[in-house]
């Protein structure tokens, strides 16, 4: 039986980090009992800050923007930082000096989707910007990602110069909000059922349990 897990996200999205750990983990019980099912995973944008501009903004401006300053932010980020050493992740929020607009970022991961990379090219991309700070603004930065993601790093440099699938990423996000998609991690499974934020894998396996009974259930 095949089983598609469509996931909705944005790069820059702590808790979207934080949710891609909690599904891998949701996978490896799926292997586990259904050791000859292997579902898909899809990676589908939403940009959380569409209207920074194209070179993103300060960092700290940022922060002082959104929560009202640095000190603010550490304290709302202790809980982030809690639930990331947990799944695995080591936060180093200090070390982002930009925040990006990520329609760049995104386009990348539709063009390695194309190329069966798109699982590869979340991890890299997460990793780099939350654990290292990499600006993601920067077509350099994002064509090193990704040869870092098994990409071609010329190919991927040529695409990121050009407007390739800019509109068409536009589109997918307005298309997300239309449907409902308020925040960010959005899970999807099986087209049938529907899970928002990044819940512990267990309630993530719980659905994919349900979505597969539901698609078993449904006279082909």
């Amino acid at each position: 039986m095949s089983f598609e897990i469509d996931v909705i996200s944005d790069v820059v999205c702590p808790w979207c980090y934080i949710g891609k750990r909690h599904l891998e983990r949701a996978l490896e019980l799926w292997r586990a009992r259904y050791p000859d099912e292997f579902p898909t995973v899809r990676w589908h944008p939403f940009q959380l800050n569409p209207q920074l501009p194209a070179g993103g903004v300060p960092r700290k401006q940022y922060l002082e923007d959104k929560f009202g300053g640095p000190e603010r932010a550490k304290e709302i980020y202790a809980r982030v930082s809690a639930a990331g050493k947990r799944a695995g992740i080591e936060f180093a929020f200090d070390a982002i000096q930009v925040q990006p607009n990520t329609i760049d970022a995104h386009r990348l991961m539709h063009f390695a989707g194309e190329r069966g990379l798109q699982d590869a090219m979340a991890e890299v991309m997460f990793r780099r910007y939350f654990e290292q700070g990499a600006d993601l603004t920067d077509k350099a930065i994002l064509a090193d990602i990704a040869a870092q993601a098994g990409m071609n790093r010329d190919e991927a440099l040529t695409y990121l110069t050009s407007d390739a699938d800019r509109v068409l990423i536009e589109e997918q996000d307005r298309r997300a909000r239309s449907t409902g998609v308020q925040g960010v991690p959005f899970f999807i499974f099986n087209q049938r059922l529907a899970l928002s934020g990044a819940q512990p894998p267990e309630a993530m396996m719980e659905a994919m349990e349900k979505a597969r009974e539901e698609v078993a259930a449904t006279p082909q």
